[in-house]
């Protein structure tokens, strides 16, 4: 099997440190580490489970170098102190108990910080230029503090070179603060760092001669943006463009660095960043391989690389030196581990629908599709008592699939019974609009896992409470989802209305018609494209002053410029009054005018109500019921995956099994 994926599990170097393998896990902020900045046990669990499963090297989360100005997160990794040594050490042994490697990512946020974490003291920054997302005061660092935070760095390096840290990551990537100082669209400054190239290359070469002199040959590896990508938000001023990115990178190969971390991006082009779903495999390839055919020195790079076959294909054309993995694994910890025992079937990837990042800003990190992901701490006693005790799961969607699978990983013998005739509950709705084949991912992996475990899926098959008295289940699971809201608002009966159910599963068809798609969450928006894509004319509605309330931003930007692109139209700010046999009434929200629509279709999406129907016939005659996913409470995937996995591990076993 491993010669399938020769280039994949070929030993690498970076300067003098061989590499065991070819995939590196990139650096991702994950909110675990204590507030003083040490590795706290939890984050070291974390990055013990990544280099268990066959990581050959790992890049820290961004690690800090200045706490005055330099702080970008309450729990972040530090090196600003004599007292992070010991702690990083720990985390250094643990990593290296696995033949993996460990890089320290050095950073400093620059302007893209808040105020709020470095003592509502304004942001700082290579010119008085704040942030279109951050939006913070900002003030220009002066000559002095930039001499300043040179040592900064070079001292933090020093330290983890002391803690035993295998090498050093610098971020001059994703618009912060040494990409500030690279980019003439935030570096105005008319004194030796800035203006020319050479001035604006000038912060990060005296950091990597300042390491080099204080550390001598220890790896020293750079990540870096080599294209801002700032014309795809509508930005006309000059930023980082590929051409000068190949630039900066010969530059830096001739200062002594030993590798190149090739990335894309700042906040305010964040999609090039972490890309949302719709971002294909390997769509910023041409970055890599620029960068590839203009220097000597290894070339990692992360491309939203998620399947094994694609990762070889790049190695094996010479794209890349090294695959860079990030969010992957989140989503699996164990991806070297099952690519190289031919378990790619089992591998969980990432299905980049973002929740990591929407979950930082709340905390520590999560993943929509591993409840473990920042919890392993908490979840690292997975009991082995079921003993063949049977358990009964209704619905095999993601809340049921997940606890089934954890059940059968307990000894327990769970039986799914799922009314339809292919597993995959809501999930089979998600994956319909465009560019949606991850989520048809997680169903083939789902299936697979239960697959390898031997779990009993019963197709066709309706779970009466007479079905289940003869399984005579230990505990009965409950997942059996939600069905479309369809709210009492004047000729909603009509049958030009249809509910976004009734158009992703394809009961119903409509092709060159007017519609309106009442409701803008993402189900809405992704509805609207569907409808669109197929001729359709379509206007989203919605009460809300703004589309897609409480959605995260940075899917809304992706599926709202795909939208815009179909030519939908967009109605915030409107209330749907009545539906009539042609048309729609709507009320301005702000000054209660009624707005009439022409359509030939009305399609509802606002919202789910759970299926609870057997819900209380089962309380009453089983001891044991656990209610789960949207059975419980409409929400996301992630919800549904976290409630399957937490209520299966959690499963009290409180009487021995029959012999």
């Amino acid at each position: 099997m491993m010669m399938k994926y020769e280039h994949l599990f070929s030993k690498g170097k970076v300067g003098t440190l061989e590499l065991k393998n070819r995939v590196v896990m990139t650096a991702m902020g994950i909110g675990l580490a204590n507030l003083d900045g040490t590795a706290s046990d939890e984050i070291i669990k974390y990055y013990e489970e990544r280099a268990k499963g066959g990581v050959g090297l790992i890049v820290t989360e961004v690690t800090r170098v200045n706490d005055d100005h330099g702080v970008g997160g309450t729990r972040q990794l530090s090196v600003t102190k004599d007292i992070h040594i010991k702690p990083l050490r720990k985390l250094v042994d643990t990593v290296h108990q696995y033949g993996t490697k460990l890089f320290l990512q050095l950073h400093h946020p620059g302007r893209q910080t808040a105020s709020a974490l470095i003592g509502d003291q304004p942001v700082v920054a290579p010119s008085a230029i704040p942030c279109g997302v951050m939006q913070q005061e900002t003030r220009e660092l002066t000559t002095g503090e930039i001499e300043s935070l040179v040592q900064d760095f070079v001292i933090g390096a020093k330290r983890a070179k002391a803690a035993g840290v295998d090498g050093i990551q610098l971020h001059a990537a994703h618009g912060y603060l040494i990409t500030q100082f690279l980019s003439p669209y935030t570096n105005k400054r008319t004194d030796k760092y800035g203006g020319s190239f050479e001035n604006r290359m000038r912060f990060l070469a005296e950091i990597i001669l300042g390491i080099r002199e204080e550390c001598g040959d220890y790896p020293l590896t750079v990540r870096l943006t080599v294209d801002e990508f700032l014309s795809t938000i509508g930005v006309q001023e000059k930023g980082l463009e590929l051409e000068e990115g190949v630039k900066i990178v010969q530059a830096i190969e001739k200062l002594g660095i030993d590798a190149i971390d090739v990335s894309s991006g700042n906040y305010e082009t964040m999609n090039t960043v972490v890309e949302p779903t719709s971002y294909p495999q390997g769509w910023r390839t041409h970055l890599s391989q620029a960068i590839k055919d203009a220097v000597n020195i290894p070339v990692i790079a992360a491309n939203v690389i998620r399947k094994p076959e694609f990762a070889e294909e790049l190695l094996a054309n010479n794209t890349i030196d090294f695959v860079g993995i990030g969010r992957g694994l989140l989503a699996d910890p164990e991806w070297v581990n099952k690519v190289a025992n031919g378990r790619e079937a089992e591998i969980r990837n990432c299905i980049s629908c973002l929740h990591c990042f929407e979950s930082i800003f709340a905390g520590h990190v999560e993943c929509a599709v591993n409840p473990r992901t920042a919890r392993e701490l908490e979840y690292d006693n997975l009991k082995q008592d079921g003993e063949g005790r049977r358990v009964a799961v209704i619905g095999a969607g993601p809340a049921g699939m997940e606890s089934a699978r954890i059940l059968a990983m307990r000894g327990f013998k769970p039986v799914v019974f799922e009314k339809e005739s292919e597993a995959g509950g809501q999930l089979l709705l998600a994956n319909k609009p465009p560019q949606k084949e991850k989520i048809t991912w997680l169903i083939d992996n789902m299936k697979n896992q239960l697959q390898a475990l031997g779990v009993e899926i019963r197709y066709n098959t309706e779970a009466t409470v007479a079905e289940l008295k003869k399984l005579d289940p230990y505990a009965v699971f409950v997942g059996t989802g939600g069905t479309a809201l369809v709210p009492p608002i004047n000729g909603v009966e009509n049958e030009h209305v249809y509910t976004t159910t009734e158009i992703l599963e394809g009961s119903v068809e409509l092709r060159d018609k007017v519609i309106a798609v009442i409701g803008s969450g993402l189900t809405g928006l992704e509805t609207a494209e569907f409808l669109a894509e197929k001729g359709n004319t379509v206007t989203v509605v919605e009460m809300a002053d703004k589309i897609a309330p409480g959605a995260y931003f940075q899917n809304v930007l992706d599926q709202l410029a795909k939208l815009n692109k179909l030519e939908v139209g967009l109605l915030p700010g409107h209330k749907l009054l009545k539906i009539e046999d042609d048309r729609i009434i709507l009320e301005q929200v702000d000054n209660q005018e009624e707005l009439i629509l022409t359509v030939d279709a009305v399609i509802l999406s606002l919202g789910v109500k759970p299926n609870t129907e057997i819900v209380e016939q089962l309380q009453n005659q089983f001891p044991n019921v656990k209610v789960i996913g949207d059975a419980k409470a409409p929400r996301k995937i992630a919800q549904a995956i976290r409630e399957g996995f937490v209520e299966a591990y959690n499963l009290e076993v409180k009487e021995p099994a029959l012999v």
